[in-house]
């Protein structure tokens, strides 16, 4: 029985942690601290002779150049069977992309960021859920379309090895946002 209440209670932290957003956030602080712009009797600096290799925004998962992802049931099925097979892996960094925006909700209700959030989480899946959630795929059919741009993906539309409960991994809504799918709660 202790176990099962640990892993429930595991799975129910990683269900959290999906709704909210990921990744630190740049405070007010973050502005003060930058320098300032040289007086105007500062000789000019000379342009380095390459761009800076550190892009100013967070990268997507997609690679720059590629397509928006399908905007269709499909989509947003294999985007969430990839959050999932991270899960699974606990790739920190494709659930935090994916979960983004519900981890940032969850981070302003006072939890902690993604990244640390997650490691948690992982924690207190099981191996075999963890090794189950490898490989699982989502049931088209039980799928319910809550708009043209989101979707829902209840916990009996998850088929693995093993049964995931509603305390384990939950629903979760899959919505349309910047060209690509993200779990939004």
């Amino acid at each position: 029985m202790k176990a099962r209440t640990m892993a429930s209670a595991a799975v129910s932290a990683c269900v959290v942690l999906v709704t909210c957003a990921c990744g630190p956030e740049k405070s007010a602080e973050d502005a003060d601290t930058k320098p300032s712009q040289p007086a105007a009797s500062t000789p000019a600096e000379k342009p380095s002779e390459k761009p800076s290799e550190k892009p100013s925004i967070t990268p997507s998962a997609t690679p720059t150049g590629a397509q928006p992802a399908p905007r269709t049931k499909a989509g947003a099925i294999e985007r969430y069977e990839e959050f999932l097979h991270a899960v699974g892996r606990e790739d920190i960094d494709t659930v935090c992309e994916v979960a983004g925006p519900a981890a940032k909700q969850a981070e302003d209700q006072g939890f902690g960021p993604c990244t640390a959030t997650f490691q948690i989480t992982f924690q207190m899946i099981p191996p075999e859920k963890k090794k189950a959630l490898q490989t699982a795929t989502v049931d088209p059919q039980r799928v319910v379309e809550l708009a043209a741009d989101k979707f829902e993906m209840p916990v009996e539309s998850v088929k693995s090895s093993v049964t995931f409960g509603e305390e384990e991994i939950g629903s979760s809504t899959m919505e349309y946002l910047k060209n690509d799918w993200y779990v939004t709660d």
